[in-house]
């Protein structure tokens, strides 16, 4: 019921002719799979869009990823958008995320936020026919992620140097990324990058200086919530005390 809630009273930051749009979670192929409220899909995605026909798009992005497909789907419908669309690499556009970010008419990566590209994978289980077959199919979808990419490459950059990156899992921050694509290198921002257990599977090398920041993050957060409890203790005391 609460997450029922959360999905029907959505705030937004919009004006008459601009809206703002965020996929700060996971990305997921539908309601059922979309566990917090930052998760995204196609069907809430196709909605957004119908409500700001028109209008330009700020999108923000810190996402690792998820659904191949249902990010694919996406990064269709707002390149269809008939409006302006910029997008800001907050933190991290990792995986299917950053093929996302690639939606923009305009890119914008700080030096200090990452876009990371690899191979697509999956989960299997069955005879050796099966695995062959799951194999042959994660090879076209890379094949079709790669023409994805292909369309933002920077004069002179080959797609098969991009090829290279995704099979060795590669980690760009804003500078490193607008070598290879149509980038822009933006303002640092001190986010930490959306790692979840999912990302943290997939991903072979993520780099050291997001896990601390991730650390960091993790550590204020356990602060603030023990003062938090630490709050409603001292309240109860004094209550009792009365």
């Amino acid at each position: 019921m609460d997450k029922l809630f959360k999905r029907l009273f959505t705030f937004k930051n919009e004006t008459a002719t601009s809206a703002d749009l965020y996929f700060y979670g996971d990305i997921v192929s539908d309601w059922w799979g979309a566990w917090q409220d930052e998760d995204q899909y196609p069907d809430a995605v196709k909605n957004f869009l119908a409500e700001h026909q028109g209008k330009d798009l700020n999108i923000y992005i810190n996402s690792g990823g998820g659904s191949v497909f249902a990010g694919i789907a996406i990064y269709n419908m707002l390149k269809r958008h008939n409006g302006k669309k910029t997008v800001f690499v907050d933190a991290l556009a990792g995986s299917i995320a950053s093929v996302i970010a690639f939606a923009g008419d305009r890119v914008v990566i700080p030096s200090n936020a990452f876009l990371m590209i690899h191979k697509p994978w999956a989960s299997c289980v069955g005879n050796s026919d099966d695995l062959r077959k799951m194999a042959d199919d994660l090879e076209a979808v890379e094949a079709g992620i790669l023409n994805i990419y292909e369309g933002h490459l920077r004069e002179g950059v080959s797609i098969d140097t991009i090829k290279e990156m995704l099979a060795a899992e590669t980690w760009l921050n804003g500078q490193e990324a607008a070598e290879y694509f149509n980038v822009e290198i933006g303002e640092e921002k001190g986010i930490a990058a959306a790692i979840t257990e999912e990302t943290r599977k997939s991903c072979k090398s993520i780099p050291e200086e997001i896990l601390a920041r991730k650390r960091a993050q993790e550590k204020a957060l356990k602060e603030k919530d023990q003062e938090k409890r630490n709050d409603i203790a001292k309240i109860a005391i004094a209550a009792m005390a009365i």
